[in-house]
């Protein structure tokens, strides 16, 4: 895997499984990305317009919460709009449904990491 030149962006990953979290965390931090990790999709009505990530990856079944409802509320709204998402499953059929809640990108798990950090950097660079 190769390195990417990052200008230290901000990726904010949503998971309600730990170990999915720590792995990205890991993963994307020796890309040379700042990683907010959460388990809580509250905290994606809570974004602030000064502390906006420059990327979210998200889940797409999470905990209480529908991860395209979150995808179709943060596009509605005009301060998170413009924040690509790559949402993620282990369930390839609803690439679709993601698809149609506005998510810019799909990846299905298990991750492969090439891919995904490839992804990012698309919607980064």
């Amino acid at each position: 895997m190769q390195s990417r030149q990052s200008q230290q962006k901000t990726l904010l990953v949503v998971d309600d499984d730990l170990d999915i979290l720590d792995f990205l965390h890991d993963l994307l931090s020796m890309e040379g990305y700042r990683v907010l990790i959460t388990t809580k999709t509250e905290v994606l009505d809570q974004l602030q317009q000064n502390a906006l990530p420059d990327l979210i990856l998200l889940d797409v079944f999470l905990s209480g919460r529908d991860g395209r409802e979150v995808t179709r509320h943060l596009k509605s709204q005009e301060e998170t709009r413009a924040i690509p998402i790559i949402m993620f499953s282990a369930y390839p059929n609803v690439k679709a449904t993601v698809q149609a809640a506005g998510a810019d990108a799909f990846i299905e798990k298990p991750f492969d990491m090439d891919i995904l950090v490839t992804k990012i950097a698309h919607f980064l660079c």
